[in-house]
């Protein structure tokens, strides 16, 4: 009887488990997030929240909507996202084969006004992402894998599933950028590529790199190949220093555009130029080589203008460079040029100017073009203090802020942090954010500001961590005051979503400078 009884109350036992069991699958999931709530940077224009909850492991097909195929790439490195991220396979399809759910991607041009723009709808059993063209279907994917990671980080018991609605976006500015010294410091094709994998995250769509300096010629130049083979073997410090192959390049400007990011290369002339000038006696006004430099110091040195080998030298680098890269601009500095007088500086931007246009590329450079007669055409990049920006007359030309007192990534975070400098100024991250380009330059026409860009200087620089430690949260700032509209901004509300993008960097293994500004997660 005991053993009848026994198996009786187990049976009993069994059942209410299996109800309860019943019941809580029947429940419905409820992400901790709504899709309105996801911490997102840079925020996006609109969010729209529905009520349906979309199970991530049904998604079992990418289908592109493109008869040019141009969206092949973006596919295939959502799908392999989509892979890593859930362990599950997706397949690609563009033909009417209709598996369900899918994710679809599409360009419709008649839907948007900007290049850049998209919608992001996340429905019961589909993802459909539209863009006006291929980038803006890039920043729909890049937002949407934002979507599934801050979802996963903060939400351990309903990870499987996201929250539904329509995200629809387009950016402030069409100039988002960052810029690496690779010249003080050299970094290697790979960090490049991991800082272009972080980067594309934030949509940042620039990456400015400074090839040459008074440290280090980190170019190939086949025309003349001691550049490399003796300005390229140092850096400060005295390092081994190192360059790129012009294959390298090629390989960075790949990768970049792969991420739609445009690489804008620079290489700064007159000054800054003792790299050069150490590798070719004829560059020199007197012709004897200079030793090579690995200070600290700057506006020593300067290119002879008055040599006419200047130009044929400067021609055969700006053709090479030119040749590998599809980008629409090439940078050639201006700056800290002290050595070189008023005058000679003008005749030199004036000469060097067209020799960009010859080769197909819109001039920029620093501020300090507008010494010289430049055209309007050219970009000038305004770097200097806030009170250094009434000295100069920029006419109409197109303006690109790069603010050293809010914009500089080596600047110093506080006076114990270990790494950068501190001529401009400490830079914590609410400074970095709490400002707005429009007012930097009040008595110009807020029209000619092209975006922002932030520079990192490598002086004290000298691998990925550092990178990393410099740029990272500030440039997630300069991404969202790039892209989003200063309405919406707030930062208040944007330090509550950066505390969310800890784990998200720490994934990417990304050494992240942890502000005590923000309340990380």
């Amino acid at each position: 009887m005991k053993n009848t009884n026994n198996f009786i109350f187990k049976g009993i036992h069994i059942k209410i488990c299996l109800i309860i069991l019943i019941v809580n699958c029947c429940e419905s999931p409820q992400p901790k997030f709504t899709l309105d709530e996801i911490p997102l940077i840079p925020l996006p224009r609109l969010v729209n929240k529905s009520e349906e909850l979309l199970n991530v492991n049904k998604i079992q097909s990418i289908k592109i909507y493109d008869s040019d195929k141009i969206l092949n790439p973006i596919g295939n490195h959502l799908r392999a996202f989509w892979e890593d991220h859930t362990s599950k396979e997706l397949v690609i399809i563009h033909d009417d084969l209709d598996l369900n759910p899918t994710i679809s991607l599409e360009i419709k041009n008649d839907l948007f006004s900007n290049d850049e723009a998209y919608t992001v709808k996340i429905g019961i059993d589909k993802i459909k992402i539209t863009g006006k063209t291929a980038e803006g279907v890039y920043r729909g994917v890049k937002t949407l894998e934002q979507v599934l990671k801050l979802n996963d980080f903060n939400d351990n018991s309903n990870k499987l599933f996201l929250p539904g609605g329509e995200i629809t976006d387009q950016p402030s500015y069409e100039y988002r950028g960052a810029m690496l010294d690779v010249s003080r410091h050299f970094f290697s094709v790979s960090d490049v590529k991991r800082y272009i994998d972080v980067l594309s995250i934030y949509k940042i769509n620039y990456l400015h790199l400074h090839l040459s300096d008074d440290q280090g010629w980190r170019i190939e130049i086949k025309s003349w190949p001691m550049l490399t083979q003796i300005g390229g073997q140092t850096e400060v410090g005295g390092g081994k220093g190192g360059f790129y192959s012009q294959e390298d390049f090629r390989e960075i400007v790949k990768y970049a555009k792969d991420h739609f990011i445009t690489i804008v290369p620079e290489i700064d002339v007159p000054g800054h130029t003792n790299a050069a000038l150490a590798s070719y006696a004829e560059l020199n006004c007197d012709d004897k080589v200079r030793e090579l430099y690995t200070g600290m110091e700057v506006g020593f040195s300067s290119l002879c203008v008055q040599k006419e080998i200047t130009y044929d030298f400067l021609d055969d680098v700006i053709r090479e460079i030119s040749e590998i890269s599809p980008g629409p601009y090439f940078h050639i500095g201006g700056d800290e040029s002290h050595v070189t007088s008023e005058q000679d500086f003008k005749s030199f931007i004036n000469r060097v100017l067209p020799l960009v246009i010859k080769y197909n590329k819109i001039p920029m450079g620093w501020y300090e073009l507008t010494k010289a007669n430049i055209s309007e055409q050219t970009l000038l990049q305004y770097w200097a203090k806030e009170e250094d920006f009434s000295k100069v007359n920029p006419k109409k030309s197109k303006i690109l802020i790069s603010a050293a007192s809010y914009c500089y990534l080596d600047m110093k975070y506080d006076s114990i942090t270990n790494l950068g400098l501190s001529w401009a100024g400490y830079l914590p991250i609410k400074k970095a954010y709490e400002w707005d380009p429009r007012n930097l330059v009040e008595k110009f026409d807020s029209k000619q500001i092209i975006g922002l860009e932030a520079p990192l200087w490598s002086e004290t620089i000298e691998n990925f961590d550092d990178i990393s430690y410099m740029a990272f949260p500030r440039i997630i700032g300069y991404a969202e005051i790039g892209w989003t509209s200063h309405i919406q901004r707030d930062w208040k509300d944007y330090s509550n979503r950066l505390s969310f993008h800890g784990p998200l960097l720490e994934s990417l293994k990304v050494k992240y400078y942890p502000a005590n500004e923000i309340d990380w997660k």
